[in-house]
């Protein structure tokens, strides 16, 4: 299962991410979204768990929990959206 954790400090690391996941079950991923230009946390990210029951637990569980002062929410993550074709060539 994928699920979506937001409200992120922007201390938080992987490593901080999947240790808060991995009392729950087996964590595959975990991975804290970085902005490519800046280099800085987005303030989200995504943890991946194998075990389905476990996953559901943690989110049940960790949604609302204080973490790093900040009150994080947690869920199932959705499929990624079609942008669709984006045209690239315009300006602002």
């Amino acid at each position: 299962m994928n699920i979506y954790v937001s409200n992120l400090g922007f201390n938080v690391k992987d490593e901080d991410l999947k240790g808060l996941f991995k009392d729950y079950g087996a964590v595959s991923s975990a991975k804290v979204i970085m902005d490519k230009f800046t280099n800085q946390s987005r303030g989200f990210g995504f943890v991946e768990m194998t075990d389905e029951t476990a996953a559901q637990k943690a989110v049940k569980e960790l949604n609302g929990a204080m973490i790093d002062g900040r009150s994080i929410k947690v869920s199932e993550a959705r499929p990624k959206e079609d942008r669709g074709n984006r045209d690239t060539s315009r300006r602002y």
